[in-house]
């Protein structure tokens, strides 16, 4: 017996994903689907499986699963093309809308043209938990540890093209100082409104972009004295602004958000 699951691939800044609407096809054992789907030549190909559901606090809710089928707190990137999702297939003809997320409720603004949303600004709330860290050991670093409703750790560097970040990324996420893993930014100061940023994402590894890593990295630099309170951070897979709002506090995030193709999965059961 099979069941066809219809799915959406979408990227923010490159950062892809299988995004599914749950109330029209329930996903069960996802942390299974998403090491499935997301595998290249064998599968869909991606950073993870999203799965857009009901909630009874939001207009809809947002799990994620990363490549190894552990489950994410929150995604930047994939809550703008959630977004877009939501206004594109007509589950909403609201342009602010409320997302249920394991961090928390986000707030989106979606930027449209027509029924096309170009771009979404997310409210990713307080940024928390932030230290200075210093360790000397095989990979010494002084670094700067933020928590976007996930954990980071980012760490500003000279030459962002010195750093070997699929040897040092995986050592940094699994360090003792963080027994829960965490995620790992390298970043270069460009200008005071410019950071160029290279990202290791715990149970991803390396991706194009990260949604929570760009708002941890602008929150770090403003910290440190690095830049203001307004940040464009350039990533592998694209740019995304950031903003920490003065009056609220909160954190402020505006991307993209692309639709790559629609596709079907026969799904055995």
């Amino acid at each position: 017996m099979s069941q066809t699951i219809r799915f959406t691939k979408m990227h923010g800044a490159g950062n892809d994903y299988i995004y599914i609407d749950t109330t029209q096809y329930p996903i069960a054992n996802p942390a299974k689907r998403a090491v499935e789907w997301s595998k290249f030549h064998t599968g869909i190909g991606s950073d993870g499986l999203i799965l857009i559901g009901a909630s009874d606090k939001a207009d809809f809710s947002m799990r994620i699963f990363n490549t190894d089928g552990s489950e994410a707190m929150m995604c930047g990137n994939g809550s703008r093309c959630v977004g877009k999702y939501v206004y594109e297939y007509g589950l909403t003809d609201k342009t602010e809308i409320t997302l249920d997320t394991l961090s928390g409720i986000k707030v989106l603004k979606l930027h449209t043209e027509g029924k096309t949303v170009t771009s979404v600004t997310v409210d990713m709330g307080l940024p928390s938990d932030t230290e200075m860290v210093f360790h000397n050991g095989k990979y010494p670093f002084r670094s700067t540890k933020v928590s976007m409703g996930n954990p980071h750790l980012v760490t500003f560097v000279d030459d962002l093209a010195r750093i070997n970040v699929a040897e040092t990324g995986p050592e940094l996420e699994s360090h003792p100082l963080f027994p829960n893993r965490t995620n790992v930014e390298f970043a270069q100061i460009i200008d005071k409104d410019t950071i160029r940023m290279k990202v290791w994402e715990r149970g991803s590894g390396i991706t194009q972009a990260c949604g929570t890593g760009a708002c941890a990295t602008a929150v770090a630099a403003f910290l440190n004295g690095l830049s203001g309170r307004k940040s464009y951070i350039i990533m592998d897979g694209g740019t995304v602004t950031i903003e920490w709002d003065e009056a609220s506090g909160h954190i402020l995030m505006t991307g993209p958000a692309t639709k790559v193709f629609d596709g079907e999965i026969d799904l055995k059961q």
